[in-house]
């Protein structure tokens, strides 16, 4: 009798022991089955790269799970909708995503956001869908990189005179379209001197970048300045400059960065690079996307900032840290 009341004991205190840890599991391992999908404009770019980066810790930080989708190129917009629907369709807490068009994308969004809270970042859409929206304000980094642009020419002609291109890599990106409506308005009103003889859109491409910068020499001799409004259109037009040796002529400011970028501005190819925070753009979307998944209230609209960099401030911690972000 002795022994089985010890057993009986030791049954129960098992049991016990096993409904406590029962208990606790639930609080444990919630974060453990949320998933959050960050879906970019195109996977194989470095930008792209570093918000996922960022995304990634996010969801080590916070202990969720973190898909990056996307697709093979910026121009794919059938291929972004559909990796959209497919992430939907796993009952996902929320979804992060960059649209690649501004119109295409609206519609699938507001029916994305029927299921789903939706997190916008980098670009809009047309659609009032989005729980919150994480952005540089691109038409006030258009105005920063006409403001960069008119130093780097009166820094060499003595004067904010001039005739000047600007290239954008595809027509109807949000974020682009931007860029390009702040820098034209930025010209227009604060330097009379400045004219832009050139507007031209590109199709994503950086081999169309610099055949298009290839041609401006030939048939624009009097071209002083360029504004390539992305990371692609820099590459392209910064080889352009590189290989026809006219860096001291022609001043080029780009938008974001990446080795080959930065390489171009060290090397004086480039005048200076819009830098903007992919990082956090990928960091705080998938934080976002957490706090709304459980109810928590949270910014609609958030400026993630943006920055000229260029060879006389480079080096400073704050640039050296938006030019050498951590992808791992």
């Amino acid at each position: 009798m002795t022994i089985l009341k010890s057993m009986t004991r030791r049954a129960l205190m098992g049991i016990a022991g096993a409904a406590m840890m029962t208990s606790m599991m639930p609080a444990a391992s919630f974060a453990q089955d949320v998933t959050i999908p960050i879906i970019v404009k195109d996977t194989t770019s470095f930008y792209w790269q570093i918000v996922l980066a960022g995304a990634r810790q996010a969801g080590k930080d916070l202990g969720v799970s973190v898909p990056e989708l996307g697709a093979q190129s910026e121009s794919d917009i059938n291929g972004q909708i559909s990796i959209l629907e497919n992430a939907v369709a796993g009952s996902p807490a929320a979804v992060v995503i960059s649209p690649t068009e501004f119109k295409a994308l609206g519609k699938p969004i507001d029916e994305a956001a029927k299921s789903v809270p939706i997190i916008g970042i980098d670009s809009g859409a047309d659609s009032q869908a989005f729980t919150s929206f994480l952005t540089t304000d691109n038409v006030q980094g258009g105005r920063i990189a006409a403001d960069g642009l008119a130093a780097a020419i009166k820094a060499v002609t003595g004067k904010e005179e001039g005739e000047v291109a600007i290239i954008t890599s595809l027509p109807g990106v949000g974020s682009l379209d931007q860029r390009r409506e702040g820098f034209l308005d930025q010209m227009k009103t604060k330097y009379p001197g400045i004219t832009v003889v050139v507007d031209r859109f590109a199709d994503g491409q950086a081999t169309t970048g610099l055949n298009m910068m290839t041609d401006l020499i030939t048939a624009n001799p009097n071209i002083v300045g360029v504004f390539a409004s992305n990371l692609i259109m820099a590459q392209g037009v910064g080889q352009a400059i590189a290989e026809n040796k006219l860096g001291d002529k022609i001043k080029v400011i780009g938008f974001d960065s990446d080795e080959k970028t930065v390489g171009f501005l060290k090397e004086g190819v480039l005048a200076g690079l819009v830098v903007q925070d992919p990082y956090r753009m990928g960091y705080d979307g998938v934080k976002t996307a957490l706090a709304v998944s459980k109810g928590e209230k949270v910014e609609t609209f958030v400026d993630t900032g943006a920055n000229l960099v260029t060879q006389a401030n480079m080096a400073e911690p704050k640039m050296d840290a938006l030019l050498n972000p951590k992808v791992n």
